[in-house]
């Protein structure tokens, strides 16, 4: 039932492996090894590629990864069971020659002990399920003890089961029956006879009607008494009777503003003191370790005072500072889900390791997962876009970027910013309206079109307008704009499109629908996710739902999977409002496997910094 099992170690030496078919596992292992083992992408229980399902445990104290591969339509329930087996029997039985890294020798023998392994696990699984397959027999059920008497409840079982219930104490028959009748004659005596209508009226309150006054006057709608001395032209508050003086100094930018974003962007700072970790080292270090002040917590991850020198690894030290750092996470808006994975690889990749020297083991895993959340928001990838734009002018087409989300995230104020950012390095802009949905959209794409031009005027760039905004209206079809918008980019010689899309739920089918179908017809350079850091476990539900959309609808889906597109980045918006709570960064990320490009600060233009991956990460652990 196996397709597959290998044994290797961590420097890629194949040291035995099984295989039951004639196919070729060699890209599916490598696909393991680069998007899961290497990229610590969690604890999976299943990593499924294409029609397989792989499963793999890693031996930290020998170096060694023991990987099974099975057809993902089987439901094996027994492979935790068999790696753990079978990891426990490779280590006791060839300790010594790896130990003293003898890859060379002859592991052919383990073939045995394979089988049997196997073919246990197997026999166990299938004896399990046949039990719990097996249906109740009706004499074990309580059904069959009850007779047709004993169901029939009468008077005086029903009160003598509502003392029962009350008291806990079961009556006599007879005590019951007594009862019964003395509470039945009391409700008889007592019963209450509602009053009639006639009864009703005498407590009616007789209503005093009060006279008009005779100063009192009649109410009515005054007629509107119209001033024909204002002038009409000063209720006209449009952006279009604004000087320029005014849209340069407005709420979105300023005068000082021009130039401060020329070249690649500055990388957000989070606050944070390198100043408290040395000092709670340094009081940790002066304090003795005891029995009575070991189990003592301050701090993130507690006083924990077990020295771990000389030993190795275990559950048991882990364990609870990988709980209190689960709570940490999501305190700090990183989704349960994911905040539960990163711990369970760290406490993965640090079970089984020896430490010689004395170090606290607070020190050693805060290390570890400062470096495993570092490499999560280390892209895979840079996304280079000035250099981008550079390669596309020189193929003479314009770079198109689509920007997408669910409402209300700032998708065409983030859009503006960008604009400014890109204007700052001289490049020509061509805002596509693709949002038909909205009522305003187009409208508010417009003010910052007057806004920009009005920072960048047309003068100090050799006569070039630098932004322009190209729009058909509402109720068109996006796709089609885009098109249009790009053709038109390309004849008037635009650097770059940046196309603005309605907000969207993830769960609406038909605009998902439309969404796929405006990138797979245009197929921009760049597909940017917009999304708040406010959010928590409401991320990961939006970038997979958002990433599963655009696959689904994928014309190639089927045909050549490799060119399906999906989120090629995020923007991160309304950073300046959570504090320390960054914990948002991590979430989409880590689902996307994609990098934060750009990080929105504030309210104006300049407000845009790109990701400092080791200041979120030192920020999450504060």
């Amino acid at each position: 039932m196996l397709d597959l099992f290998t044994i290797f170690s961590k420097s890629g030496i194949v040291l035995w492996y099984f295989q039951g078919t004639s196919d070729l596992f060699t890209n599916t292992v490598n696909e393991l090894i680069k998007n899961v083992i290497l990229q610590e992408r969690a604890v999976q229980s299943v990593w499924n590629n294409n029609s397989l399902s792989l499963q793999y445990r890693l031996d930290n104290e020998f170096e060694l990864v023991f990987v099974v591969a099975y057809q993902n339509i089987l439901k094996l329930t027994y492979i935790d069971k068999f790696l753990t087996e079978i990891q426990l029997r490779f280590r006791d039985k060839y300790k010594q020659a790896i130990q003293n890294c003898q890859f060379a020798n002859d592991f052919g023998d383990f073939k045995q002990d394979f089988d049997e392994i196997l073919e246990s696990c197997e026999r166990e699984a299938e004896q399990l399920a046949q039990v719990q397959r097996k249906p109740r027999k009706y004499e074990e059920s309580e059904k069959s003890s009850k007779t047709v008497a004993s169901m029939i409840e009468t008077k005086t079982t029903f009160i003598g089961n509502l003392i029962q219930s009350a008291t806990g104490v079961e009556k006599k028959s007879e005590e019951v029956e007594n009862l019964s009748a003395n509470l039945s004659d009391n409700f008889e005596d007592k019963k209450i006879v509602s009053p009639g209508p006639r009864q009703m009226r005498r407590f009616e309150p007789k209503s005093k009607k009060n006279p008009a006054s005779p100063q009192a006057k009649a109410k009515g709608k005054e007629p509107k008494k119209w001033v024909e001395s204002i002038d009409m032209n000063s209720l006209d508050y449009s952006e279009q009777n604004k000087s320029s003086e005014d849209l340069v100094n407005s709420q979105y930018a300023s005068k000082k503003d021009i130039g401060t974003l020329a070249g690649s962007l500055k990388p957000i700072e989070v606050d944070y003191d390198d100043q408290e970790d040395l000092i709670e080292e340094k009081k940790n270090k002066s304090k003795p370790v005891s029995k009575q002040n070991g189990a003592k917590q301050s701090g993130l991850f507690g006083s924990l005072k077990n020295m771990i020198g000389g030993k190795v690894m275990t559950k048991e030290t882990i364990e609870p500072i990988m709980e209190k750092m689960h709570d940490h996470l999501v305190a700090k808006n990183v989704a349960a889900e994911i905040s539960r994975k990163i711990c369970e690889n760290v406490a993965q990749n640090l079970e089984g390791k020896h430490f010689s020297s004395f170090q606290f083991a607070t020190s050693i895993i805060k290390q570890a997962l400062h470096e495993s959340m570092v490499q999560i928001l280390t892209p895979k990838r840079r996304v280079d876009i000035l250099r981008d734009v550079f390669e596309t002018q020189k193929q003479k087409r314009p770079y198109v970027i689509v920007f997408c989300g669910v409402n209300g995230v700032g998708k065409s104020t983030n859009l503006a910013k960008i604009t400014f950012w890109l204007i700052e390095n001289n490049f020509k802009i061509l805002i596509a309206a693709c949002d038909t949905f909205r009522s305003g959209a187009v409208e508010q794409l417009k003010t910052h079109m007057r806004h920009l031009n009005a920072l960048h005027p047309p003068e100090n760039h050799a006569g070039n307008t630098m932004v322009e905004l190209f729009e058909q209206g509402y109720g068109k079809d996006p796709a089609a704009i885009a098109h249009d918008a790009i053709s038109y980019a390309k004849d008037m010689n635009r650097d770059v499109v940046l196309v603005d899309t309605a907000g969207r739920m993830q769960d609406n089918e038909p605009l998902m629908k439309a969404l796929a179908k405006l990138i797979n017809v245009n197929n921009p350079d760049l597909v940017l996710f917009v999304g708040e850091a406010l959010v928590g476990n409401e991320a990961v539900d939006q970038v997979t739902k958002f990433n599963q959309a655009l696959i689904d609808n994928s014309p190639v889906k089927t045909t050549n999977p490799d060119l399906v597109r999906t989120i090629d980045g995020i923007v991160l918006t309304k950073f300046d409002t959570i504090d320390d709570k960054v914990g948002a960064a991590i979430s989409m990320t880590y689902t996307t496997g994609q990098p934060i490009v750009f990080v929105g600060t504030g309210q104006t233009y300049a407000d845009l910094k790109s990701l400092n991956a080791e200041s979120v990460v030192k920020s999450l652990l504060k």
